[in-house]
This record gives structure tokens, C-alpha cells and sequence, in this order.
């Protein structure tokens, strides 16, 4: 009875260790289950919106911020010219500096949706295998309106990280990129003072 026991026991460990590994190579379910851990923060603790915001938006940081592939999406937003022109140094902290503010701002976006539901668009075909590039899309259910979101994932040696993400058609990747040239034009090209200035700015994309 007890050999039987472990068959089974271990019979378990391999289901839970392929879905895992299905779960992990799937950027639909990837993203699916995110947006799910969004929901359950935006409804069922709705409460800290008003009485403790920073723990609130803290706790949409945790799920977001290991989804992001923020060196990659950091080095588009300073762009080419820009990224050759930082030291190294210098791009590596604008990756913390972008990072915070990403993250700062769609916590704050994403805490004023309250209720919201958010449904992934599946593929019709069952899809086993894909591309290292794939678009995940999203539709936000305000209760009054239906807004279209939109995620470029690519796969890293991590697994699959967001690269992108547009909004009701507000591209946030050139939004920051177009404000990033902006500020350093302002700047006269100086990358320390730019970063020192950096305050990522999406508004809310027309959702509201």
C-alpha cells in the first residue's frame, strides 16, 4: 500500500511539474494568469485604495514588475542615439529609474479601474509551440466601456517578459521614447540631467 502511495504521490509531482512548464511556455496563460492576481488585488482589497494607497499599488508592483522585461524595454525608451551616448553606468540606472516610474504609474492607472474585469483573447487553434515575438491581447471591461490592451512579449533564458504594452491604441513604448528625446533635447543632450528629470507620463490612456 505504501509503494502504491508514492506511485501515485510522484504520478502528482509530474502533472504539477508539466503544467508549471505548460503554464511557463504559454504567453497566453502567462499573461492570463497576471491579469487574474490584478483582478483579485483591484476587488478584493478595493478597501486600501482609500485608507492605505502605497501598500495598495505595492501590492500590484509585486505581480506586475517580475512580468516586465525592463532592460530591454529601458534601452527602446532612450533609443538608439540616446543609449549609445549614456555610459554604462548610466544605463544602468536609468533602467531603476524607469522601472520605479513604470511601475508607479500603472499601479496608479490601474488602482483607479476599481471593479474592472479583464478578459485575455485566446487564439481560436490550439497553439503548442511559439515564436520567441508574440502579441497578447487583452480586453478591460470598465462596466461602462471595453478598451483593447495589448502586450509584445518576447522570451528570454527567463521565460516569456513584456517588451510593450498599448492601451486603446496609446502606445506606451513610443510614448515613453518620444517624452525620454523630448526631455533631452530639453537638456541639451545631457544624460545625467535627463535622467535626474525623468517622470514617465502615460495619462490614462483614454480610459476612464
Amino acid at each position: 500500500m505504501l509503494q502504491l502511495h508514492k506511485k501515485y504521490f510522484f504520478l502528482f509531482l509530474i502533472l504539477v511539474f508539466i503544467q508549471e512548464s505548460y503554464t511557463e511556455d504559454n504567453p497566453y496563460i502567462f499573461i492570463d494568469n497576471s491579469a487574474h492576481q490584478m483582478v483579485q488585488v483591484l476587488t478584493s482589497e478595493a478597501s486600501l485604495f482609500e485608507t492605505d494607497r502605497l501598500l495598495y499599488e505595492q501590492k500590484i508592483k509585486e505581480i506586475f514588475e517580475p512580468m516586465i522585461d525592463f532592460r530591454r524595454v529601458a534601452a527602446s525608451v532612450m533609443g538608439k542615439k540616446y543609449y549609445l551616448l549614456a555610459t554604462s553606468d548610466e544605463r544602468s540606472e536609468f533602467v531603476i529609474i524607469f522601472k520605479d516610474s513604470l511601475l508607479d504609474t500603472y499601479a496608479e492607472t490601474l488602482a483607479q479601474w476599481g471593479d474592472s474585469k479583464i478578459t485575455t483573447v485566446f487564439p481560436d487553434n490550439n497553439i503548442e509551440s511559439y515564436k520567441n515575438n508574440i502579441e497578447v491581447k487583452q480586453i478591460l471591461d470598465t462596466g461602462s466601456s471595453k478598451y483593447p490592451i495589448s502586450y509584445k512579449l518576447r522570451k528570454n533564458k527567463d521565460g516569456w517578459k513584456i517588451v510593450n504594452i498599448i492601451v486603446n491604441g496609446v502606445n506606451l513604448g513610443l510614448t515613453f521614447r518620444n517624452q525620454f528625446q523630448a526631455l533631452a533635447v530639453n537638456h541639451e543632450e545631457n544624460i545625467a540631467l535627463t535622467l535626474q528629470n525623468w517622470v514617465s507620463d502615460a495619462g490614462d490612456a483614454g480610459i476612464s
